[in-house]
Order: structure tokens, then C-alpha cells, then sequence
């Protein structure tokens, strides 16, 4: 339903039956959906339990993950300015969350 609704903002209603004809993009686009679904279900029920100041910088690690995924399945390069970036945003959701 998302997906409709941005290809007509994007005016590219005519796109529509390759984007659903191309099994991997659709692929891409279900799991996307599970993985973004899943992401708010698991916060909201970390938030039940912890702290939002904990619970929040954890999330937040989600950057850092998606780097090294981006390093190891598409072999992305990362410059040694965006490394220690990267190195500081999980260095500073670490202590936020045990601070």
C-alpha cells in the first residue's frame, strides 16, 4: 500500500507492473516492510521494559549496524572520517544506555 502511494506522488503509476513483475525487487520491498514492522514492534515493547534514555541510544545502534552491513554484503567503502563517526555513535550509545 506505502509503495502505491510513492509511485503516484512520484508520478511513476506507469512503472507499477515492472516493479510488481521483478520477484526480487518485490523481495526487497516485502522484507523491508517485515524488517521496518518488526523494528517498531520489538522498540515499543523495549520500551515496556527499559528506560526510553536506554532503550533510545540502543536503537540508535542501528546506524552502526547498518554500515557493517553495508561493509560485508555490498562491499561498500567507509573513510577513516566516517569510520570514527561511525566508531563514536556506537561508542556514545553505549554509554548513554549504561549511563
Amino acid at each position: 500500500m506505502f509503495l502505491f502511494v510513492i509511485i503516484v506522488i512520484q508520478g511513476k503509476l506507469n512503472k507499477l507492473p515492472d516493479i510488481l513483475t521483478n520477484k526480487k525487487a518485490l523481495t526487497f520491498i516485502t522484507l523491508s516492510g517485515i524488517a521496518g514492522a518488526s523494528s517498531w514492534l520489538f522498540y515499543f515493547i523495549a520500551l515496556q521494559y527499559g528506560r526510553v534514555s536506554q532503550v533510545a541510544p540502543i536503537d540508535k545502534l542501528s546506524v552502526v549496524f547498518a554500515v557493517i552491513i553495508a561493509v560485508i554484503l555490498l562491499g561498500e567503502k567507509v573513510s577513516f572520517i566516517s569510520g570514527i563517526g561511525i566508531v563514536l555513535i556506537a561508542v556514545g550509545a553505549v554509554i548513554v544506555a549504561l549511563g
